[in-house]
């Protein structure tokens, strides 16, 4: 059996890592363009930084899409699920950037 809400979720889920992935791509390519063409250091670290945060935030983004739909479904049990895993992820984010 099929479910039409899951099937639309995993599309939207789809779309959400491939608009990740090709954004950060584009991100990594074009701060590595800039650096090798020199000159624009400073503006490539830039780019280059903001094309890793992306690329990291895509699996965060995918747990809060997640944890949206679950809940517009009333599904509970995989809605608690989603929370606490997005509650480890942000644990886990808050416990790397206070690190030195």
């Amino acid at each position: 059996m099929s479910n039409p809400q899951l099937e639309q979720l995993e599309v939207i889920l789809g779309r959400v890592l491939l608009a990740g992935v090709l954004s950060s791509s584009a991100c990594l390519a074009i701060g590595l363009i800039m650096w090798m063409a020199g000159g624009y250091e400073a503006t490539a670290n830039r780019v280059l930084a903001a094309g890793l945060i992306v690329l990291m935030a895509t699996p965060i983004l995918r747990v809060v899409v997640s944890l949206v739909e679950y809940l517009r479904m009333r599904d509970w049990f995989f809605a608690v699920t989603t929370l606490v895993v997005l509650g480890v992820l942000l644990i886990t984010v808050a416990v790397a950037l206070t690190q030195p």
